[in-house]
């Protein structure tokens, strides 16, 4: 392995549907291979969302960016060959199929590695807007702090009645304003 290198992210193009399979023959390939020092992770990017079927709702994972699988890798042609002749792999992402590696605001937006917030700006008792995820939108009361997770409970009203929701740290932020009071006409 080149020591002077650091592995970094690119993005890999697969057909529809295939980035499961992709990511699978990839870990297959890195363990009969022993490329474990050059290819260091695999991500294909999920989020939840809220789905409402025969009149329930329940939160799913979807795929973020269908056809796309995140690597972190140190490239060489070698593992560019093996990557690419990969079944349903189409390419990399960049010119001519060369990868480019993605920028770190990139990556921590599409939150492929964990980024540890010091300096979070709420505290127990603090209302807090959801600023990402299924629940975006929604205010809420800041209940327990998970420093060791970077996770925050929140209580929040959904459908009329208060309801906890655990939070990433960096899916929420602070809002000045203490939530209006609702009274019992308006839960009723």
């Amino acid at each position: 392995m080149p020591m002077n290198e650091e592995p970094k992210w690119y993005i890999l193009h697969t057909y529809s549907g295939y980035e499961a399979m992709v990511k699978d023959s990839l870990e297959k390939l890195i363990e009969n291979n022993n490329l474990g020092d050059y290819i260091v992770d695999l991500k294909i990017p999920m989020e939840q969302v809220i789905e409402e079927k025969n009149g329930k709702r329940k939160v799913v994972e979807r795929k973020l960016l269908p056809c796309y699988v995140f690597i972190k890798m140190i490239y060489t042609n070698q593992i560019w060959y093996y990557v690419t002749s990969t079944r349903g792999v189409t390419g990399f992402c960049g010119p001519q199929g060369r990868p480019i590696p993605m920028k770190p605001d990139e990556i921590r937006k599409m939150k492929l590695e964990a980024f540890l917030l010091d300096d979070i700006n709420f505290k127990v008792g603090d209302t807090v807007s959801i600023e990402d995820g299924p629940l975006k939108g929604f205010l809420g009361t800041v209940k327990e702090l998970n420093a060791s997770a970077q996770k925050a409970k929140i209580s929040t009203t959904m459908f009329g009645r208060a309801t906890d929701v655990e939070v990433e740290y960096s899916q929420i932020e602070k809002v000045d304003a203490p939530l209006p009071e609702t009274t019992a006409e308006e839960e009723a």
